[in-house]
């Protein structure tokens, strides 16, 4: 494990980093939203509706929390391994499927490009070093991977109820305008396969550390 000085350092500076990115991708969207005349307001609506920004915002959330340390119910429920093994499947699926399926289909450019790999290829890997050098395992368990499902399931469910209002998907496997809601549904079983494995990768690796570590 990481020493805690070390651990504390390490974790406000990915945290800075990942508050930096967002604080770029947010105005990069207003400013889209503005320039075609639909108003700043629609660019935060834009903004939310990704699961690569929610998910990002917890692992900012979760970092910071690291890096301050027990000092009150959000930042201890952050702190949480069972929270930060969550968090971890969900960025490594964002940097996964981003980068299978979704990274040819524009070309980002200055600080479009700056925010996008931060967002989708730095944060990961600074947040799951994280994860393996700092959070302790031994409270995790084969059980919970069940319970980590709710955060993509809950995201789903916000993508179709968004949807349905303005007819706008962050995705194209979700979007029901053109697949129709039963390949939307096909496709998110088969995304939610691909955060099972990686939970339960994570899980036993964490398991398998903390043998190690404890002989």
């Amino acid at each position: 494990m990481m020493p805690s000085g070390n651990h504390r350092l390490f974790a406000a500076a990915a945290a800075l980093l990942g508050w930096f990115a967002l604080v770029v991708q947010l105005y990069l969207s207003i400013q889209l939203t503005r320039s075609n005349g639909d108003g700043a307001w629609a660019g935060v609506w834009i903004y939310f509706g990704f699961f690569t920004i929610l998910t990002n915002l917890l692992v900012a959330c979760a970092l910071t929390a690291a890096a301050l340390g027990p000092r009150g119910p959000i930042s201890r429920t952050f702190g949480r391994p069972g929270v930060h093994t969550c968090i971890a499947m969900s960025i490594v699926v964002v940097s996964a499927l981003y980068n299978v399926l979704l990274r040819q289909l524009w070309h980002p450019e200055g600080w479009q490009l700056v925010a996008d790999v931060i967002l989708h290829d730095v944060m990961p890997v600074l947040f799951l070093l994280h994860w393996w050098l700092a959070v302790p395992k031994t409270s995790l368990r084969w059980r919970q991977i069940g319970f980590w499902q709710l955060y993509p399931a809950a995201y789903f469910v916000y993508v179709l109820a968004r949807g349905a209002v303005n007819d706008w998907y962050p995705y194209p496997f979700l979007d029901v305008s053109k697949l129709g809601y039963a390949q939307v549904c096909i496709d998110a079983c088969a995304v939610l396969l691909a955060f099972i494995a990686v939970a339960c990768a994570l899980l036993a690796l964490g398991r398998r550390q903390t043998r190690i570590t404890h002989r």
